[in-house]
This record gives C-alpha cells, sequence and structure tokens, in this order.
C-alpha cells in the first residue's frame, strides 16, 4: 500500500535525522547542566519517538494523514528544544533547517507554513517557562556534536528524494508504454502503430529500401460476436493477436487499428516476400481453434501494398493495402490481396 510505504520511508529518515541529533541537542545542555528531565525528555524524543510514531501511523486507518501529523510534532517539539537549549546558533539553526527541509520534501511549503507556526509556538511557550534565557554562543564541542546530524541527514533525504523521483520516472515509462498498448490484443494501439508506419515511409523515402504494410480484416466477426458472444470475440482478436507477435519478424510491427481490423508494417520486405507472410498468418489464423467454441473456425482477408517514393503521407500507404484487403473481401474472403500492375487490387 502507497500510505504505508510513505510511513515506512518517513520512519527510517526521523530515526536517523532524532539518532543523530540526540547528539546536536546533548551538547548545549550538557553544556548548560540542564536537570533530569530534560536528559529523560530528550532520551524518549531521540529514540523512542520515531518507532511510537511509526506504529500510530502504520495502525491507523488513513497512515498518511497521521504521519503529517507526526510531523507537525517532530516540528513542535523542535521549537521546545532551541528553547530549551537557550537558541544556541548552530544547533538551533541546523535543527530548524532540518526541520523546515524534511517538510518541503513530503509536502511542499504549505506543510512548512503549518509546521512552522507550531514550531514557533512551542519555542514561544518553553522560553517564556525558561524565563527566556538566551546564550546563542556555540563552542567547538557543540559545533563538531552537530557534525553528524549535517551530514547524514540531508544525504538520507536526497537519498530518498532519488528514489523517489527514480520510482516516479519508471512508472511514467510504464504509463507511457501502457498508453500505446492495446490491452486486449496485446499489440500497438493504432496511433502508435500509424506513428511506426509514417517512420518507416519516410525511411523507404529517404534510401530506397523496400518495405510493405498488411491491413487484416477478421471475416465475420460481428455474426461469430452474435451467434458466440463478446467473451468468445474477444478471445479471437487475443489469438489473432499471438499469430502476428509470434509468426513476425523482431523488426516487423503488428497493430490493432481498430475493432476487428488489424495492421503490420514489414520494413526491409519486398512485396512478394509480404505476400508470402501474409499467407503464412492467413493459414495461422485459418488452422487456429478455440477452446470456448470448438466449431468456430476463424479466418482473415489480408491486403498488402508496397511503399513507394510517390506516396506523399502514411495514409495513401493504408489506403493502397486497404483497396486490397476489399478485393480479398470481393472475392470471397480468407484469401490474401496485393496491387496488380498498373495499380489496380487483385487475387
Amino acid at each position: 500500500m502507497a500510505q504505508l510505504r510513505f510511513v515506512r520511508r518517513v520512519h527510517k529518515l526521523r530515526t536517523l535525522g532524532l539518532a543523530t541529533g540526540f547528539l546536536c541537542v546533548a551538547a548545549p545542555l550538557l553544556s548548560l547542566h540542564a536537570p533530569p528531565w530534560q536528559w529523560a525528555a530528550l532520551i524518549v524524543h531521540g529514540f523512542l519517538w520515531p518507532h511510537l510514531a511509526y506504529a500510530l501511523a502504520a495502525r491507523s486507518a488513513q497512515p498518511q494523514q497521521t504521519e503529517l501529523r507526526n510531523l507537525l510534532i517532530d516540528s513542535a517539539l523542535g521549537g521546545m528544544w532551541i528553547a530549551l537549549m537557550r537558541f544556541n546558533l548552530v544547533p538551533s539553526a541546523l535543527l530548524a533547517t532540518m526541520l523546515a527541509m524534511d517538510k518541503i520534501s513530503v509536502g511542499g511549503w504549505r506543510l512548512l507554513g503549518r509546521a512552522a507556526l507550531l514550531q514557533a509556538l512551542a519555542c514561544a511557550v518553553t522560553a517564556a517557562a525558561n524565563d527566556f534565557a538566551f546564550a546563542p554562543r556555540s563552542s567547538t564541542p557543540v559545533i563538531l556534536a552537530c557534525l553528524p546530524f549535517l551530514v547524514s541527514y540531508p544525504l538520507a533525504v536526497s537519498t530518498a528524494a532519488h528514489a523517489l523521483a527514480r520510482t516516479v520516472r519508471h512508472q511514467n515509462k510504464l504509463l507511457k508504454a501502457l498508453s500505446r498498448v492495446d490491452p486486449l490484443s496485446g499489440l500497438p494501439n493504432r496511433s502508435h502503430w500509424e506513428e511506426v508506419a509514417a517512420g518507416e515511409l519516410r525511411r523507404h523515402q529517404r534510401s530506397g529500401r523496400p518495405a510493405a504494410l498488411m491491413m487484416i480484416d477478421i471475416d465475420h466477426f460481428k455474426p461469430v460476436n452474435d451467434r458466440y458472444g463478446h467473451v468468445v470475440g474477444d478471445e479471437v482478436i487475443r489469438a489473432l493477436g499471438a499469430v502476428l507477435r509470434n509468426d513476425l519478424r523482431d523488426i516487423d510491427t503488428p497493430g490493432r487499428y481498430g475493432g476487428d481490423e488489424f495492421a503490420v508494417v514489414l520494413p526491409e520486405c519486398t512485396l512478394p516476400q509480404a505476400l508470402a507472410t501474409a499467407e503464412r498468418i492467413r493459414s495461422r489464423v485459418e488452422a487456429l481453434r478455440h477452446p470456448q467454441a470448438p466449431e468456430l473456425r476463424s479466418t482473415v482477408s489480408i491486403g498488402v501494398a508496397a511503399a513507394s517514393g510517390s506516396m506523399a503521407e502514411v495514409r495513401e500507404w493504408i489506403a493502397q493495402a486497404d483497396a486490397a484487403l476489399y478485393q480479398a473481401k470481393t472475392l470471397g474472403r480468407n484469401r490474401v490481396s496485393g496491387p496488380m500492375p498498373g495499380g489496380l487490387p487483385g487475387a
């Protein structure tokens, strides 16, 4: 669950931050000869509070909201320690800065504003109870005690931010890939396939290398849906998608063009080679058997067209293959058609 992952990330950062922050606060308290109750409070805050906060958030019905409240408590407690340290300059500035940094990284400036208000309020109340004691000078031992916190916590926050950014990039790539794939057939969808086809036509026009295009239509697909239902109709589409994935070369790009129509781009493929490939596809589909409808025999009609330097855009290439497909259907379906000499489609 995403909210629990967030809680676990904050728990790791809080555990590290408070453990190293313990030294940052302890050094001024030591020089001030702090009373036992302050030491007890510091130990509880530094080493018990991270695990208590995690337990509260993990067991909550709304883990993320609970953790955000815990982060506000962190800021309030930070304000209290700033006052108890009598505003010792280096640890106070460091504590306030680190608490601000983690609020921005988690909830942006809005969360920081709420946290800063609580921090200032807790600081003011504690300072008043402490007679507004003020001792800002930071000795060398105090500065040295702050170094573990100063070095380790920003590195940990940066590492967590980098990991999150990397996860977001990976998810965006997955979303982009999914947006290009037809979920039923598992093939590229129409828009992505048309991009590939257009790119291949441009490559042919630049280099003169051969390329072909197939348009494929499932024969009598509407009666299949009407008689057997859409579950079987979907299975027919999946099966054709599997045939195209398995029986084509790695450089070929099949796609679902829409409904019961499919298309294939065949780079480095002459028209005779494309016709032979189309015939192999047609035979494979005709041999398919569907477990949910054993008596069903699926067939396809296929139109093939070769790329030409005279084509102004990919629509012309698709139109030629479509014309050949129409000829295949006119001649009785379950066949392959390509352009006849002179540009007319024929069997």
